[in-house]
């Protein structure tokens, strides 16, 4: 990443680093090492597992501060705010892709549910480099404008409750039918298969999801169901 990258990256964060080569090294993935062993700074998995704590603490002090809820539920608030897909998320909304480093072959993969983990991991390490770099309050601020600021959508939409638990709540809401799943289609060998199934109202199939599993499939149909309802 040349010295006019890292700092567009500033810039996209809102973070001027005392060490920009912590910045750096929050977007090199362990692949990228694997074909430039040269390469003159190490992975992130070290910031990653820094900013991983980091993450949850300012995000739990948050929930407790402002919140009376009780512990479940703020747990699952918390979930559903540093989980892989929300991260992931908030990485694309930052442009995190142009600036990793992957090897040629992650880099193809561009949509793949490995690129969300590899994106969701360079929030974390992100966090890790500013904490590190600027302390616990430049940290906090980063995650309160980046991630927390998800929170009335995650409230609002209930995104703490898993997908199918909410298609099926909306469904017997409005309708008064209970879903249905069903495998439309499955290939691969059975350490890498891949699943496709459908969800039902009734006779009626509503939306697909595909999947490693049975479940993770189940729940993306859910999910595609409930956009196709409008629940």
């Amino acid at each position: 990443m040349t010295e006019k990258n890292i700092s567009k990256l500033e810039k996209t964060i809102g973070v001027t680093f005392i060490h920009p080569a912590l910045l750096q090294q929050a977007m090199v993935h362990r692949s990228y090492l694997n074909e430039n062993p040269t390469f003159e700074l190490d992975h992130n998995e070290r910031l990653e597992f820094l900013g991983d704590a980091v993450l949850e603490l300012v995000v739990t002090e948050y929930l407790y501060q402002q919140y009376d809820n009780p512990e479940g539920e703020l747990t699952n608030w918390r979930a559903a705010l540093v989980n892989a897909k929300m991260l992931g998320d908030i990485a694309q909304e930052l442009n995190f892709n142009n600036f990793l480093y992957l090897s040629k072959g992650e880099s193809k993969d561009n949509n793949t549910k490995a690129r969300q983990y590899i994106l969701a991991n360079a929030v974390e390490a992100v966090i890790g480099a500013i904490y590190l770099d600027k302390g616990y309050d430049a940290a906090q601020s980063f995650i309160q404008s980046a991630v927390i600021s998800h929170l009335p959508r995650i409230l609002k939409e209930k995104l703490y409750i898993d997908p199918k638990t909410r298609f099926q709540e909306a469904a017997q809401e409005h309708i008064g039918v209970t879903p249905s799943y069903q495998v439309l289609h499955e290939e691969g060998p059975d350490h890498s298969k891949t699943f496709r199934v459908g969800v039902f109202l009734g006779d009626e199939m509503i939306a697909e999801g595909t999947g490693s599993s049975k479940q993770e499939a189940q729940v993306a149909a859910a999910e595609k169901g409930i956009e196709v309802k409008g629940w």
